[in-house]
């Protein structure tokens, strides 16, 4: 026995980073382990108040323990400070209401919605909803005189200044964001890419081969692939307020899609080498953006000259290569005669089109890089104002637009804060109509099994069950064991809080529960002759509190995250596709002198990016879901994507056409290629429009629309015919309209990979 026994302390610590990543949730255990016995002892021995004991220990326990903010230090510590004083404002309001039931419970019900739906505006409230909840559930399930009022603030009180310290001076994590460096390795990876395929294009004697232009393209697939795990495995979005924090969001799924694009449009074979000058410029440009938008991602505090100056160099590359199109566009040869001919035509433009859609997404993605860091680099009362970087933006603009695009029947976020707040309301009336010992415990209960459906509701609940069971049985056989000798358990509390903190995140939502009864076991026994019928009410104020989730869950929304992740899905779509849809319109709007501009689609791109923010929110509900899931997730995640895919293509059209279009002396009645884009786009949104009910009514989806050859010679024909300058070369405009066909197709060719993972879903 000697062997196994000298090896289990170096065992501990790689069992643990087995199973927690990071380390998270042993450091927030840690602290707590130190902190909250020591202010319990203070307040409780020294003090000798009991109030300001309890509110000490679930102070410390919920700042600590429930919550871990990120950034830097500075900004942690203002997160802090904003906790505690939510925690005096929710203290002060529940003594108030307490006493009288029917206002206990209404007020109940309008603090758990708004504290749960706020956490749709800011990862920090997000983070926060649970201890924010713990501040009134305290209070509100303990009626007490007023007189007691000073002695509860100053508990909570001093859990705060303790909490500040602890996360100051005890294991303090790193002040990096969590995304920052996978996303810097897929720009790097990325850049690296596309010299690899710019020195391929080349030809040269040292240019690399097709299957080392494979090898760089998998390295940026297999890190985008890592942001992403990255990305859905945080249980909160990590964003603020403010747009700057919000492009970090958007920069997850613009380099998903990047890196697609990217391995798209490299080579396929050693020998086919297309000539085009200008568009490998366009690629060593973006290549230089993005590894400056790495820089900028690893020391976002850093001048952001360089990115700056690689931005201006990949527009004029992207403006140059647009001129030279003009001249490769073979408009003086005859009207076509055979698709391979109008083929030809098209392909023409093709590597054309693909450094312009890459340079494009680097433009995107080199922006919210940009903006993200020059929101790091705000002053404090910029910060604390909430103002925009580099805008004059209203301070609550963003939070009220976030909040606004959830208030809607299909929301999952408002549909499990209603849900939550109703059952917290329930919970709130049972306790007091039953009478039952620490009636705060039938809330916690109700709150930590409620899930987003009745079924996950009823395996927590039975999960909490069991686990409360077991942790209470061995707190009967520790109180067995100590007897009489209740010291003991000063000792043995600070082990217990270590466990219950690390379990649920190492072990299991059961090993926690358990875990938290055997803490609750000894903290409600020190100072008392130890009683082991404490177990009983534990297990008594549980079971009601489980009863009340599986009650709401059954009877509020109890289809849960997949119904939701669907109809999230064919709103996303639908809206996606009419955003596409405007683009087009107003690019065939600027197309031919005398059609009159359309507006530009602002409003159609804000409820596309709105609904897409719904879909990100009910994604993440969905993988946070226990249980088997009825799609594949590789399938899912790739419906999901595809939502940035399509947003993209819209977005680039768009671009496109405002950047520099309509400038040219065009007949209004010549010009029949603006009718074949407007055709071409109501079919591909009809087609979106159809996969989006097939979606959201599990019907089945439509095939992937095929090729128009016939389509694409009248194209042709048109450009040829209308859109030559005196000198008989063709125009930018003519160029546009290519580039823009090109991005209806890519539209089109996504159907082939939507379908294959929609096809699953319809069938579920």
């Amino acid at each position: 026995m000697e062997g196994p026994w000298r090896c289990l302390p170096g065992r501990i610590p790689a069992w643990l980073r087995d199973h927690d990543p990071g380390l998270a949730a042993t450091r927030r255990a840690a602290r707590t382990a130190l902190v909250m016995p020591a202010l319990f002892a203070l307040c409780g021995q020294l003090l000798k108040s009991s109030t300001m004991a309890t509110y000490a220990a679930f102070g410390s326990f919920s700042m600590l323990l429930l919550v871990e903010f990120t950034g830097p230090m500075v900004q942690r510590l203002r997160a802090h400070v904003g906790l505690a004083l939510g925690w005096a404002a929710l203290i002060c309001l529940g003594t108030l209401v307490a006493r009288t039931t029917w206002l206990a419970v209404a007020t109940m019900v309008i603090v758990g919605f708004l504290v749960l739906f706020s956490g749709v505006v800011s990862s920090v409230l997000a983070g926060a909803t649970t201890a924010l909840l713990l501040a009134f559930i305290l209070p509100v399930t303990s009626p007490a005189p007023l007189s007691q009022l000073p002695d509860r603030l100053a508990g909570a009180g001093l859990a705060a200044v303790a909490a500040m310290f602890a996360i100051s001076l005890l294991w303090p994590r790193s002040t990096a964001d969590p995304l920052s460096a996978p996303a810097a390795r897929v720009c790097r990876a990325a850049a690296a890419q596309l010299r690899t395929d710019a020195s391929w294009l080349d030809g040269g004697p040292q240019s690399p081969t097709a299957r080392q232009c494979e090898a760089a393209a998998d390295r940026a697939t297999a890190a985008a692939a890592d942001l992403r795990t990255a990305f859905d495995a945080t249980p909160y979005r990590p964003t603020g307020l403010s747009a700057g924090s919000r492009a970090l969001v958007r920069l997850v799924d613009e380099l998903t899609w990047l890196s697609a694009i990217v391995e798209d449009s490299g080579p396929v074979s050693d020998e086919r080498r297309v000539c085009d000058v200008d568009a490998r410029t366009v690629r060593r440009a973006a290549a230089t953006a993005l590894d400056e938008a790495a820089v900028l991602l690893e020391a976002p505090r850093a001048a952001p000259d360089a990115l700056r100056a690689a931005l201006v160099n990949l527009r004029a590359a992207m403006d140059g290569m647009e001129d030279g199109a003009t001249h490769r566009l073979p408009v003086e040869q005859p009207k076509p005669r055979t698709e391979s001919e109008v083929r030809a035509f098209i392909e023409t433009l093709d590597l054309s089109f693909r450094a312009q859609e890459l340079g494009f997404a680097t433009l995107q993605i080199a922006g919210n890089v940009d903006l993200a860091a020059a929101a790091e680099r705000r002053s404090w009362p910029e910060r604390l104002l909430g103002g925009e970087p580099g805008a004059l933006a209203q301070p609550l603009g963003s939070a009220v637009e976030r909040a606004a695009a959830h208030l809607e029947p299909r929301s999952v976020w408002l549909h499990n804060s209603l849900r939550g707040a109703l059952g917290l309301g329930i919970a709130v009336a049972l306790a007091n109509a039953t009478g039952v010992q620490h009636s705060f415990w039938v809330l916690l209960g109700t709150l930590s099994v409620l899930r987003s459906n009745a079924l996950n509701t009823g395996q927590n609940a039975l999960r909490a069950l069991g686990g409360t069971l077991i942790g209470s049985l061995v707190g009967v056989g520790l109180l067995q064991l100590i007897g009489h000798h209740g010291t003991l358990l000063w000792f043995l509390l600070p082990v217990a809080v270590l466990f219950a903190g690390i379990a649920p995140a190492a072990i299991s939502f059961a090993a926690g529960q358990a875990a938290f009864t055997v803490a609750l076991v000894i903290l409600f026994n020190i100072g008392h002759d130890p009683d082991w019928h404490i177990v009983l009410l534990r297990i008594q104020d549980i079971a009601l509190g489980c009863a009340v989730s599986v009650l709401v869950g059954l009877f509020f929304w109890p289809r849960g995250a997949g119904a939701a992740v669907d109809r999230a899905l064919s709103a996303a779509y639908d809206a996606s596709a009419r955003y596409l849809a405007d683009a087009v319109e107003y690019a065939a709007s600027r197309c031919s002198i005398g059609c009159l501009p359309t507006d530009a689609p602002l409003e159609a791109s804000r409820q596309a990016a709105a609904a897409a923010r719904r879909l990100d929110d009910a994604f993440r509900s969905y993988l946070a879901e226990r249980g088997a899931k009825p799609v594949r997730l590789s399938d899912m995640t790739t419906l999901v994507t595809g939502i940035v895919g399509l947003r993209l293509a819209a977005d680039a059209v768009l671009e496109l056409w405002q950047r520099n279009g309509g400038d040219e002396q065009i007949q209004p009645d010549r010009s029949e290629a603006r009718l074949i884009l407007l055709d071409t786009v109501v079919r591909l949104s009809d087609w979106y429009r159809d996969l989006a009910a097939g979606l959201g009514q599990h019907t089945a989806v439509p095939d992937p629309l095929a090729r128009n050859p016939e389509e694409e010679a009248r194209l042709v024909d048109s450009l040829r015919r209308d859109l030559r300058d005196d000198d008989g070369r063709a125009t930018a405009t003519a160029v546009r309209i290519i580039w823009t066909a090109d991005h209806l197709n890519a539209a089109r060719r996504l159907q082939y990979v939507l379908t294959a993972a929609a096809k699953p879903s319809a069938s579920a």
